[in-house]
């Protein structure tokens, strides 16, 4: 049965209308989980959407290290109590939604445990899974553990012969193995008698220096992660293979619908969903796109639309104060000498250094299909693979998006060719004139062009596996370049350095959120909205402290300077500019009523942070010493009565507009089109950075009891309340109202309207259907701090025009009328308001 709408789901498959992000791990089982589905209820949630559920590598905290397609985490109980914790949500009222890992299988140590990766490793050409790998298989596969030369390690006799019983292969008796410290290697049959070198060399791998891997590397991984390799599942037969069992739990009513990690690594998205939309006659499918600021998600995916961060990151833009732009630049600019007009040149010496280093081997890899596309060629020969590579090397760079999806056989789409070929032009003034010529070449091959010979189009293997490798290249050059480098360069304003975020892009108004929410009303209705997720670098609550400093920027710049002084005793004489802005921008996003994170919490993020600007330290070479003066340093400032008085007086200053902003940000997200979803404790606020610490576990039994207090005793409109209390009450009575009126929230019915507004310091619109008009009425404050400073609040002439009828408070049950009404009255001591029509 068809859904009437492209992007629903079919008639007869589920739809979520606001999920729960749960992350489960050998700490947080299914049968934990299962002891908590009342509070989700209670909560008013219609969905548990569980991070990635099969085998993976044992100890895994995420999951999304895969080891066998086959099995139900051991970790987290097996299949037998993923049946319970499902049968029992099911029973409850609540969905399930699945986490599916399709990219990539983890390489682990030992390799064992991935029995697909084993048989590889051990037969090569020779095993079932030989086609599973996106590995060059006419090659030894390049294992690059070794921790120095393979002549030195043999000198040494670190490499051993022995044989023993493969865990996972017992069946099999004991096997010849080489073993490396802790690295198990198969040693392929008929070469155990060997002498050591001679059967080194005649295995299907090769053991190698873990330096070799940047630039030798033969298998794609997911980005730069050697531990992580790529799976083919544009072949039938692995789709197959590693969805097998997560269809069989879906037919079998287990699991209701998916969200896909990652397509953008895959060979053929589009494909793929289609697959995955077929085998679940329609399901709900969300896939986790990141979508670069104005950059539209491809209309032929048969999926429901993106994981959010469309949507999050102009939540964040929302609240923040244009006109800040300058004074932080400023102030970023004397910490750092980095000035406001230098990010693109930043981001461009970022993902170059990527491309020259961790990401060296997938250069070279497709600048080999080019040369050998030319070389092929009577009519390209002349082109050297110097000039191809140069011109290949700045176009990746160039490239403002993870992929545009250009499919081999098929006319280029008009705006992938836009992007395309504004990108080489931008590429060739980074070149001589020379290159003008090898860049049409490679332009050409980009949009699957005809060039050359024509009669070599249709036969041309060649060329149909560098337009699939350009554009997984192009992805994973933006998530290490620009996510996972620049973003931790740039200080600007730390909280636009999200996923899918633009940090040029410094705020929005309320008419670009309302133009963007209309085109995902239109086109994408059940897309997911989020504010939250195992993947943010900040959680949303952090973002929206750090938001509030582009409010106060000129006391902002007092407390840095203030901060700067009284620390300066004990300051580093080398202290890193980036990361000492970066550092103040953490303490106050992270310093909430209960005062400052631990010290071991923020030692672990600064050390990831500074490894990965990759400017003054590395994960591979750690400037140890330098580190530790900043570590602590940061520890001294945590614990410096002098650093807590000047963040007293910020908290002063500018508490009620955080508290404002922090509700308007919750209520906004949950109002807009899409399934909301909720990141596991963000209910309450957070102060979690990036991964690992936001994989942190929740109290969920003392957020039931919160829960439970607030149905009890309610909260008095006119009483002052802690912001986890604000927030909770206010989150729990939103998902309430989406679960008892779905049809305004998410279908294909579903309405949108803009409020008018006699302000920019509010954003409003109404949600309803197309047959009954508008029934709910979302009301929420924008720049508090700003309002706070210039006019202190809300004035008499603040008004915002109501749709007809009479509304009613969905947390305190104030009623009011339609028509003309004061935003003084309605945003009194409030973030947000959300009113639902009453007859």
């Amino acid at each position: 049965m068809k859904s009437q709408h492209p992007h629903l789901p079919a008639g007869d498959r589920h739809l979520p209308i606001s999920t729960y992000r749960l992350q489960l791990n050998s700490e947080f089982t299914f049968e934990q989980a299962r002891q908590h589905l009342g509070y989700w209820h209670n909560l008013g949630i219609t969905d548990l959407f569980l991070s990635p559920i099969l085998q993976a590598v044992p100890g895994s905290m995420h999951g999304y290290d895969v080891v066998d397609h086959k099995q139900i985490s051991k970790d987290l109980g097996g299949r037998e109590q993923f049946e319970k914790l499902a049968t029992a949500a099911h029973q409850a009222g609540l969905g399930i939604v699945v986490d599916v890992v399709p990219n990539h299988m983890a390489v682990p140590t030992p390799v064992w445990i991935n029995r697909p990766m084993w048989s590889v490793l051990k037969r090569g050409k020779d095993s079932p899974y030989a086609h599973w790998f996106d590995i060059d298989i006419d090659q030894p596969i390049l294992m690059p553990i070794l921790g120095k030369r393979i002549g030195q390690v043999l000198a040494d006799q670190e490499l051993k012969l022995e044989q023993l019983v493969i865990p996972t292969e017992p069946e099999r008796g004991k096997q010849w193995i080489l073993r490396y410290y802790d690295h198990y290697f198969p040693v392929a049959a008929g070469t155990e008698a060997l002498p050591l070198e001679v059967l080194v060399e005649r295995q299907h791998y090769r053991l190698a220096h873990w330096k070799v891997a940047d630039e030798e590397l033969n298998y794609r991984r997911f980005f730069d992660v050697d531990t992580l390799a790529a799976l083919r599942v544009e072949d039938r037969d692995v789709f197959d293979s590693t969805h097998a069992l997560l269809l069989e739990l879906f037919d079998q009513g287990y699991i209701d619908a998916f969200r896909v990690d990652h397509p953008d690594g895959l060979a053929d998205p589009a494909g793929y969903f289609s697959w995955l939309s077929e085998a679940t006659g329609g399901a709900w499918i969300a896939g986790e796109k990141i979508l670069e600021d104005a950059e539209r998600l491809p209309s032929d995916w048969q999926i429901a639309g993106t994981t959010g961060y469309d949507t999050s990151w102009r939540l964040t833009a929302l609240q923040i104060d244009p006109r800040a732009s300058l004074p932080l630049g400023t102030l970023m600019q004397t910490l750092t000498a980095d000035s406001p007009s230098s990010y693109p040149q930043m981001q461009r010496e970022a993902k170059g250094q990527i491309i020259d280093t961790s990401l060296a081997a997938e250069l070279r890899r497709i600048g080999q299909l080019v040369w050998n596309i030319c070389q092929n060629d009577f009519r390209l020969r002349d082109y050297t693979f110097r000039y191809l590579v140069d011109c290949l090397r700045e176009l990746i760079i160039e490239m403002p998006c993870y992929r545009v999806y250009v499919t081999s056989g098929q006319p280029a789409p008009a705006l992938s060719r836009e992007i395309v070929e504004a990108a080489g032009k931008r590429a060739l003034c980074q070149l001589e004139p020379e290159h003008t010529d090898s860049m049409a070449v490679i332009i050409a091959l980009v949009l699957g062009d005809e060039i050359g010979s024509a009669a070599l189009q249709e036969i041309d293997r060649d060329r149909k596996e560098f337009l699939v490798r350009f554009q997984q290249v192009c992805g994973a050059v933006m998530a290490k370049g620009v996510e996972d480098t620049t973003f931790y360069r740039w200080t600007h304003l730390l909280c636009l350095n999200e996923v899918g975020s633009n940090p040029q892009a410094f705020g929005i108004s309320s008419d670009s959120l309302h133009i963007f929410a209309r085109d995902i009303q239109a086109n994408w209705p059940a897309t997911m909205t989020t504010n939250s997720t195992h993947d943010t670098k900040r959680c949303e609550d952090v973002r929206m402290r750090l938001a509030v400093i582009s409010q106060y920027p000129t006391l902002w710049a007092e407390i840095v300077s203030d901060l700067r002084a009284v620390t300066q005793p004990y300051c580093p004489n080398d202290l890193d500019g980036r990361s000492e802005n970066m550092l103040w921008q953490t303490l106050i996003g992270t310093w909430d009523d209960k005062g400052p994170i631990p010290p071991s919490r923020l030692r672990n993020y600064l050390v990831k942070a500074i490894r990965e600007q990759k400017t003054w330290t590395t994960w591979t070479t750690p400037n140890l010493a330098r580190e530790n003066e900043l570590l602590d340093y940061a520890e001294k400032i945590l614990d410096d009565p002098h650093v807590v008085e000047i963040v007293t007086r910020w908290h002063n200053e500018t508490d009620p507009a955080t508290r404002y902003t922090i509700v308007a940000n919750k209520a906004l997200q949950l109002t807009m089109p899409g399934v909301a979803d909720v990141y596991q404790g963000s209910e309450i606020t957070q102060t979690s950075l990036v991964d690992p610490d936001n994989r942190r576990p929740v109290d969920f039994t003392a957020l039931a009891q919160a829960l439970s207090r607030l149905d009890q005793e309610g909260l008095d409109p006119a009483g002052d309340y802690a912001i986890d209390a604000l927030k909770l009450n206010l989150t729990a009575a939103i998902l309430r109202l989406r679960r008892r009126r779905p049809e305004c929230f998410v279908s294909a019915t579903a309405s949108y309207q803009a409020l008018a507004l006699s302000t920019g310091y509010a954003v409003a619109f109404a949600r309803g259907t197309e047959n009954e008009g508008a029934q709910i009425v979302t009301l929420a404050r924008r720049l508090a701090g700003v309002l706070a400073r210039y006019q202190g609040d809300f004035r008499p002439e603040h008004t915002v025009v109501l749709p007809e009828g009479t509304w009613k408070d969905i947390c305190s049950n104030e009623v009011f009328s339609g028509g003309l009404q004061s935003l003084e009255e309605l945003l009194a001591r409030r973030g947000a308001r959300i009113l639902e029509r009453v007859e």
